[in-house]
């Protein structure tokens, strides 16, 4: 999915391109989907925390089905296709990463130091993703309208190494909540996965800070 944002960018141009302000219909399918995934987060740290594993990685294989389904309909349906959209898929799967990797840690399943880089990066860019929502609304800048999710300002596209490491961190939280049901917690492969994820969150961290100062400063000559 893409990161949460009302930004858009192709790679190896500008990070964001701007678009007019413009409403549209929250209630699309995709969108409906992405809230369900949201839905799920609670319950899945909740079942992991209580060491239900069998039942979360079950909850978390649907949660994949809602993520998998919602990017489908998004591209083979230009009425299902919105800017609130491309804000909400990547959303709720950081909500679930974040809320996944805190419960497993909890679980002692994944290092404190490795969800503390991934829950940091993610609290940086949701900040970052704000400022630019307040910098691309034209005014009054109200806080109806900064909030009012059927007002699109901007679209975004993930970068590469972005994607990468979403797809990664997402294949380390299987690995970890299969590791207590197939017996493998202890295992090497596992504590490798712990490095390349590491990786590729600072690589991602930086690429976004990277464009994203460029960004700021397109904004700030509007």
């Amino acid at each position: 999915g893409n990161f949460p944002g009302f930004l858009s960018s192709s790679p190896g141009k500008k990070f964001f391109s701007f678009l007019a302000l413009q409403y549209e219909n929250p209630w699309t399918i995709p969108n409906i989907l992405s809230m369900a995934r949201m839905g799920l987060a609670p319950v899945l740290g909740y079942l992991i925390v209580e060491e239900n594993f069998n039942v979360a990685l079950g909850v978390f294989v649907l949660a994949g089905v809602t993520d998998l389904l919602d990017g489908f309909i998004a591209r083979n349906w230009a009425n299902q296709k919105s800017a609130l959209g491309s804000a909400l898929d990547p959303l709720a799967d950081k909500i679930l990463i974040s809320v996944l990797y805190v419960s497993l840690t909890c679980a002692n399943l994944i290092p404190v130091p490795l969800t503390s880089m991934i829950i940091l990066r993610d609290a940086a860019l949701i900040a970052a993703v704000f400022y630019v929502r307040y910098k691309t609304l034209s005014p009054p800048r109200t806080l109806s309208r900064y909030f009012n999710p059927c007002y699109a300002t901007a679209q975004l596209k993930p970068t590469f190494i972005s994607k990468m490491n979403t797809a990664v961190q997402l294949i380390l939280v299987a690995a970890s909540l299969a590791a207590p049901v197939f017996n493998y917690v202890d295992s090497i492969y596992l504590q490798t996965l712990w490095c390349i994820t590491a990786f590729t969150t600072v690589t991602s961290a930086y690429s976004y800070y990277h464009y994203g100062r460029k960004t700021v400063q397109v904004i700030k000559n509007k």
